[in-house]
């Protein structure tokens, strides 16, 4: 444990009314947290977020109970995504920007970082972190290194540590037609492999039975739990109770499951009386997979999917419950998991750090009182590079001036559009309105002045090994 370290930039923190003031008395403890969160599940692979056929009937009662927000963004794949989690503040500033990191990487989310799981350990909290991690492998990147007390899960995503030299076309044979011993990847328990590989058909369950056995530990003091599921990431793997279970297809199964599991969370914390205490927080890491046909997800409306700066690619579903706290309601307002560590932090009172840059917004007052959401803008960074700006996105319209080059030969930028009126941007409006598009200009512009050049963090693969997508 880096202890002298952390401890020497805690320090630094001040109190959270750097962030937004707050407007409400401190309970007698900290109330408790949970972020459940899928990997790839798209916009619209939810019944509560317009999906046909799949049935999703704990996470719909979430989304009833709580708040369904339309307009929540990650970044476009899984490393990025879930450093600006961690952090709250844009994958650039940490070098995590542009692709992900593989098992071979030395690269990760580094020791100066404050993840909010520190934060929330600065206020008491009791943290642990379950599932897929993808920021690092090397001992001081690993969550018992980033502030959780424990960790259980696979270090990246479950496609990894393929078995052989394959071929592109042998690996999407292996994706569509998936066994566990195509994929050598390791499950972990704080730092030691307990399990190569995997046993992905189980993996679902097993991280729910961990997070259950978890909130009963510590149901007498405040907790933070991450629960990051490997699914319904490609490939695909659900154990024989739901083989079939869905009219989607694996895929529908896949998901089905996670919503079982989530359902399970919630029986736990109504049994224990932790449901007035705790707030639940479902969300995805970024768009669906494409290229696997039935296989992958669904954007729905949005356009695009995992990997561009669409729409589809980086707006994803997001549900927070917190009975008797939350007021029920439909946000349309824009979010982004850059706001979970400033809300976090705010609701437990706890402090955030001064010393650098934060991006993320307190979404509190939005949660607790039904007040518009703080945030107004979006930066949408592509997975080129080491984070190339391709968009920007200001209350209902978005510029793009790196369009994504799904659409090459016939893009051009920049481009234009009204989310809120068309959300699939179909139609670019950039010719019409050249005075927004030099506003969203400026806009960028004056925010690649806060962007300080750091190391690439995934640039750090051995040279024989060529980049993958």
């Amino acid at each position: 444990m880096r202890l002298p370290a952390r401890l020497s930039l805690l320090v630094a923190l001040t109190t959270i009314t750097g962030v937004g003031p707050l407007a409400y008395t401190q309970p007698r403890r900290p109330p408790n947290f949970i972020v459940i969160l899928a990997d790839d599940q798209g916009y619209g692979d939810l019944g509560s977020y317009g999906h046909p056929t799949l049935r999703t009937p704990n996470l719909d009662r979430m989304a009833a109970e709580g708040q369904r927000w339309t307009s929540f963004y990650a970044a476009p794949v899984c490393t990025p995504s879930r450093a600006q989690l961690m952090t709250g503040r844009l994958a650039v500033r940490t070098g995590l920007a542009g692709g992900v990191l593989f098992p071979d990487s030395t690269g990760g989310l580094q020791p100066a970082e404050i993840t909010v799981a520190e934060v929330l350990k600065a206020r008491g909290y009791r943290t642990a972190a379950i599932g897929k991690w993808h920021l690092g492998v090397l001992p001081e990147y690993l969550p018992n290194n980033q502030g959780f007390d424990s960790y259980f899960g696979i270090p990246y995503s479950n496609d990894m540590d393929q078995v052989g030299d394959v071929s592109s076309d042998e690996r999407f044979r292996r994706y569509m037609d998936a066994r566990i011993e195509y994929f050598n990847v390791p499950l972990m328990r704080n730092g030691t492999i307990v399990e190569r590989p995997a046993q992905q058909t189980t993996i679902t369950r097993r991280y729910t039975d961990d997070a259950i056995a978890f909130i009963k530990a510590h149901r007498e003091e405040p907790f933070f739990l991450y629960l990051a599921h490997n699914f319904p990431h490609m490939p695909l793997f659900r154990s024989k109770e739901f083989e079939n279970h869905s009219q989607r297809g694996l895929y529908g199964d896949v998901v089905e499951e996670l919503d079982a599991n989530v359902g399970r969370i919630l029986a736990a914390l109504r049994e224990l009386n932790l449901d007035g205490d705790t707030l639940v927080l479902y969300m995805s890491d970024n768009g669906p997979w494409a290229p696997y046909l039935e296989e992958g997800g669904s954007a729905g409306l949005l356009r695009g999917a995992k990997a561009s700066t669409w729409e589809g690619g980086m707006r994803v579903p997001a549900i927070f419950w917190w009975p008797g706290t939350i007021t029920p309601a439909v946000v349309t307002g824009i979010g982004s998991e850059l706001d979970v560590l400033p809300t976090l932090a705010a609701l437990a009172g706890s402090q955030v750090p001064t010393d650098r840059v934060l991006d993320g917004y307190d979404l509190s007052a939005t949660l607790k009182r039904g007040e518009p959401s703080p945030r107004h803008t979006v930066f949408y960074y592509a997975t080129t590079g080491s984070g190339v700006l391709s968009a920007v996105r200001r209350d209902a319209f978005k510029a793009f001036f790196v369009v994504p080059t799904t659409d090459a030969p016939a893009s051009t930028s920049p481009q234009l559009y009204n989310l809120d009126q068309d959300p699939s941007e179909k139609y670019d409006l950039a010719k019409s309105h050249p005075e927004i598009v030099a506003e969203l200009r400026t806009l960028a512009d004056d925010h690649a002045k806060t962007v300080v050049a750091v190391k690439n963090q995934l640039a750090t693969r051995p040279p024989s090994k060529a980049p993958r997508p």
